[in-house]
């Protein structure tokens, strides 16, 4: 099954928790046993798997982002702005593909992990691909 889930994001920086979401295409699915693939087609927002018990976490994350990848108006990137080449690289970083083990129905995650959709150049219209595979 595969389902694209489309979303607008609200600031220039946040993460949204795609669970619920994600969770729905499996259900729907009808697989009992595989894999769930997660992908984000956009250079400037990632995913990652993490918590979001606390959103002081997704802060952190954010936060520790703009601490390692500052926005800065010397990068080698000047098709866009500054907020735009730090966003690459942030992209780069988490990664925008993530992939999770479906049992008995349901997503393998731990009690307090999420699948996390991060912004790093909002606010704008967003697609997330989902892919389950039985097997």
């Amino acid at each position: 099954m595969f389902e694209t889930l489309s979303f607008r994001t609200t600031a220039s920086q946040e993460t949204v928790n795609l669970d619920d979401q994600v969770r729905a295409v499996v259900a729907a699915s009808g697989v009992a046993e595989g894999v769930c693939h997660v992908y984000c087609p956009h250079s400037t927002a990632g995913l990652t798997i993490n918590s979001a018990l606390d959103s002081k976490t997704s802060q952190d994350i954010l936060f520790e982002m703009n601490r390692l990848v500052p926005t800065r108006v010397d990068f080698f990137h000047t098709f866009d702005t500054p907020t735009d080449a730090a966003a690459h690289v942030k992209s780069t970083l988490t990664g925008v593909h993530v992939t999770c083990l479906i049992h008995n129905a349901l997503l393998m995650l731990g009690s307090s992990q999420s699948i996390l959709f991060a912004e790093f150049d909002g606010p704008r219209n967003r697609q997330v691909h989902v892919k389950v595979v039985e097997g």
